[in-house]
Order: structure tokens, then sequence, then C-alpha cells
């Protein structure tokens, strides 16, 4: 089974700022949640940001990542975007994980 991998990551967040970069024990929140999900059996791993800060952080360590627009009202509709911008193919399944699925 094909499916690929999603994470939005949102700079602005309201309650936690900055939360995807915040470093945990040297490394930062999408860094392990990317870690992860490479781990699955996905054919692909993906980061979608509105923050070009956190484009920059996750081409650094080795993550396929792309720019969404800032104006989504959730994680779903960023991974929505980005499903449009990779040219996902419609039978394809995708995985929404969040920033905050650290297990």
């Amino acid at each position: 089974m094909s499916f690929t991998v999603v994470i939005p990551a949102r700079k602005a967040s309201t309650r936690l700022p900055n939360k995807p970069l915040l470093d945990l024990d040297g490394q930062s929140l999408v860094q392990r949640v990317y870690v992860q999900a490479t781990k699955s059996k996905a054919n692909r791993v993906v980061i979608a940001t509105d923050s070009k800060e956190i484009l920059e952080h996750s081409k650094k360590f080795g993550a396929e990542a792309i720019l969404t627009n800032a104006d989504h009202n959730s994680g779903t509709d960023r991974v929505h975007e980005a499903s449009l911008l990779l040219e996902i193919p419609d039978n394809e399944i995708i995985v929404n994980v969040r920033v905050t699925n650290l297990s």
C-alpha cells in the first residue's frame, strides 16, 4: 500500500509559539516527528509549513519540506494544499501527522 505522510508545521501557534522549533533533548519537535514518520513504510514524508524558518530548519536535517499559505484555518487545510502542490495522486493515502504526535 502506497501512502504519503504530510506533517503540517505552523510557527505562529497561539498556545505555544514556535512549537515546531522547540528543542527537546537536542532535536526540534518537528525533527523528532519527522524521524519517527520516516520509520513508517511511507513512500514519502514531507513537512508542510507556512514559515521560511521552519522550511530552512527542516532542509538542514534532510527533510523534504514545502512552503504553504499562511492563511489556513487548520493543519488539515495545510495538508490538503500540500497534496495539491506535491501532485499526490487522488488514489494515494495521505496521513496527517501533527507535530504534537511524539510517540
